[in-house]
């Protein structure tokens, strides 16, 4: 028989904001009843409970206020995969070790085996472990960079970057970078460089990004600061993708 909830116990609760209790504490009076189980202890369960409950959604508001895509957290990764990198450097790193040192990652391969996934599952564990994080396409950052100068707006988007525990840059170098596109990333290397860690993904090796910036001299200085400063995983083997191409049901 379930367990009866009194009137005023929810309404306590709700004023303490502990209504979700409510969604377990049925099931819960019910256990602690069959196991004789001591006032502390119940006391305990049920507010170990809500921890967790309030730790999960505090994480998931991190990683949405983050831009982190929800389905590729680490334990979406598919281990029967191809994809072949270094095991033991990576699990240094979902220790986030690194960021206690202020270094970054580098997250190099081809298209397609799964560099943005990984990058990704940093940032989630980051999110758990409280940190702030935030996830961009590099393209795309430095397009809202160039638009804010117009509005007057630049400093606090480039602060937004600067601010965040763990930046994490996609897909850098895909394309060609003009002289502000540059500027930028220079600014964003430099400020961060030995203060705050960034993950940066990328099909190019950092000697290779030098040619498709604009600013040599600016490209150089923050190219050295990253070869420098970051661990550098290196991914190959077949494209992850088609693991997650739709099936088509069998009727």
């Amino acid at each position: 028989m379930p367990e009866v909830i009194s009137p005023e116990l929810r309404q306590i609760l709700r004023r303490l904001h502990f209504s979700p209790i409510l969604e377990t504490l049925p099931e819960r009076l019910q256990l602690a009843r069959q196991q004789k189980m001591p006032y502390q202890e119940f006391i305990e369960l049920i507010f170990a409970d809500e921890a967790a409950r309030r730790d999960r959604v505090g994480s998931d508001l991190r990683s949405r206020t983050a831009r982190l895509d929800m389905s590729m957290r680490l334990d979406a990764w598919d281990d029967s995969t191809n994809v072949t990198f270094d095991r033991q450097l990576w699990n240094e790193l979902c220790t986030l070790r690194f960021m206690e040192e202020s270094a970054s990652v580098l997250i190099l391969g081809p298209v397609g085996v799964g560099k943005t996934m990984l990058a990704t599952s940093l940032g989630h564990i980051a999110t758990r472990r409280r940190h702030s994080a935030l996830f961009g396409r590099a393209d795309q950052i430095f397009k809202r960079l160039k638009a804010s100068r117009l509005d007057g707006t630049y400093d606090q988007e480039l602060r937004r970057l600067l601010r965040v525990d763990l930046l994490i840059l996609d897909d850098v170098c895909l394309q060609a970078m003009d002289a502000i596109e540059t500027h930028d990333f220079y600014e964003i290397v430099v400020e961060r460089y030995r203060r705050t860690s960034m993950v940066l993904t990328s099909n190019r090796e950092p000697k290779e990004w030098l040619s498709v910036m604009a600013d040599p001299m600016l490209a150089q200085s923050a190219v050295d600061r990253i070869a420098n400063s970051a661990f550098e995983l290196v991914l190959e083997g077949e494209s992850y993708r088609p693991r997650q191409k739709p099936q088509r049901h069998q009727s």
